[in-house]
């Protein structure tokens, strides 16, 4: 069984969440934070031999105030994120072992996980060194002006939507943030490992994989946690 490291991307700014008083990794959804969810399921995982946590240098005291025994309880290795996106992942494949083959990077706001897509996406990248789930573009799609009227109809055909887990090859993945430009400006893993010209497989996931970035999509991810597939038996 091969091992892979799971950074969970957790340091972000959460300025569309509109919670003032709290981060969206840290707002509760059925009883725990976003974040636990995330971490609780890869960490039972038997193939997952490393799962850590990326947070924000500001958010260091409520996290070891409040969630530090979480952590421990499940062997998380909670590290301290940067200030783009870029530089967290960056930091957390810095605490990836050297020994451990494979790196899956997920956002931790992504609380609704299933068994099957994560098995299939792990399996992928297991055979073709680089793997992500996505779901195809059902939308119409509208390219916009700047005054928000539309400006062109654009050609759904062969669109995906990026969802995480997204995994690699640990050393191909370390290659490509050394070798990239500018990181920051790519918006997900993948786009960094596209830039060396590596070839990336797509993995259907599901829309219930949702990203919660704003208030309405908690609600959403209340809805989802209880469509997931029941078949997530412990342990893997």
């Amino acid at each position: 069984m091969s091992r892979f490291a799971v950074i969970l991307a957790a340091a972000g700014k959460s300025s569309r969440f509109g919670d003032p008083q709290r981060k969206k990794v840290y707002a509760y959804l059925a009883g725990k934070p976003l974040w636990l969810h995330a971490a609780e399921f890869f960490a039972k995982r038997r193939d997952v031999a490393q799962t850590i946590l990326v947070i924000s240098a500001e958010d260091r005291e409520l996290f070891h105030e409040k969630y530090a025994g979480n952590a421990a309880f499940l062997g998380i290795q909670v590290v301290t994120g940067g200030p783009e996106r870029a530089d967290s992942v960056r930091r957390g494949l810095e605490a990836v072992g050297e020994d451990i083959p494979l790196v899956a990077i997920h956002d931790a706001a992504r609380p609704c996980l299933a068994k099957a897509w994560v098995d299939a996406v792990f399996s992928a990248a297991e055979r073709s060194g680089a793997a992500i789930l996505a779901i195809p573009c059902s939308s119409t799609l509208k390219r916009a002006t700047a005054e928000q009227t539309i400006q062109e109809t654009v050609s759904r055909q062969n669109l995906w939507l990026a969802q995480t887990p997204q995994v690699f090859k640990t050393q191909l993945l370390r290659d490509a943030y050394a070798r990239h430009p500018r990181p920051s400006q790519a918006t997900d893993d993948a786009a960094v490992v596209e830039a060396m010209g590596s070839q990336i497989q797509l993995i259907e996931g599901s829309p219930l994989n949702i990203k919660v970035t704003t208030q309405s999509d908690l609600k959403f991810a209340e809805l989802a946690l209880k469509a997931l597939p029941q078949a997530n038996p412990f342990p893997f």
